[in-house]
């Protein structure tokens, strides 16, 4: 088990606290149904919690090599910005939908090709939204190596990301989670064993 930095562990506690994280039963995009619930979204309504998740990013960042932030959109924009303003790093952001007007850009903010995109998410799951954004980063000439989230969710995402030749990092795992929360008693120890067991596929 690895044990959570007071940093991670405030965070843990953040997510929880601020229902970025629910427990119950959620019927997910697949039709499945999830006893956890991940809205990563509602970070936006607690700036303390989204400035420490801006912090959090900075350690995984020291070792990489980069000349702009790329938000995916919607979710890790703020999260994206947070980051940039932790460490006055520049940002840009793929669309999802591309303008039809003005511009037409389908990339925002100031970028030039051949410089280096680090892909900031909020969550990862399989990887698919990032094929979709690495793809758009690409095709106007930027190289894209990493990927930082804030939770991954162990669902095989990294695993994709690196068959593909990219490196993903996560602020926090899935698993890390759920053995904080109970070991803290956080949340019932009958609800951690079940999501545990859905995110093992049983």
């Amino acid at each position: 088990m690895t044990k959570l930095n007071p940093s991670q562990a405030a965070l843990a506690d953040g997510l929880l606290n601020a229902g970025c994280i629910k427990f119950g039963s959620f019927t997910l995009k697949s039709g499945l149904t999830s006893p956890i619930y991940i809205d990563l979204r509602r970070i936006i309504s607690f700036p303390r919690l989204l400035e420490q998740i801006g912090a959090a990013y900075l350690p995984l960042l020291q070792n990489l090599k980069f000349d702009r932030l790329a938000g995916l959109p919607y979710a890790a924009i703020p999260i994206a910005t947070a980051v940039s303003l932790q460490g006055n790093f520049p940002m840009i952001y793929p669309r999802k939908e591309v303008k039809t007007y003005g511009t037409k850009a389908e990339i925002e903010g100031e970028f030039h090709a051949g410089e280096t995109a680090l892909v900031i998410d909020d969550l990862a799951t399989t990887g698919g939204s990032k094929f979709e954004a690495i793809e758009k980063l690409t095709a106007v000439g930027l190289v894209v190596k990493d990927i930082v989230v804030l939770v991954d969710r162990q669902s095989g995402a990294k695993e994709s990301l690196e068959q593909a030749g990219y490196s993903m990092h996560a602020v926090l795992t899935i698993t890390q989670l759920l053995d904080y929360w109970e070991e803290n008693g956080n949340v019932e120890k009958d609800k951690i064993e079940e999501t545990r067991k859905f995110l093992k596929g049983g």
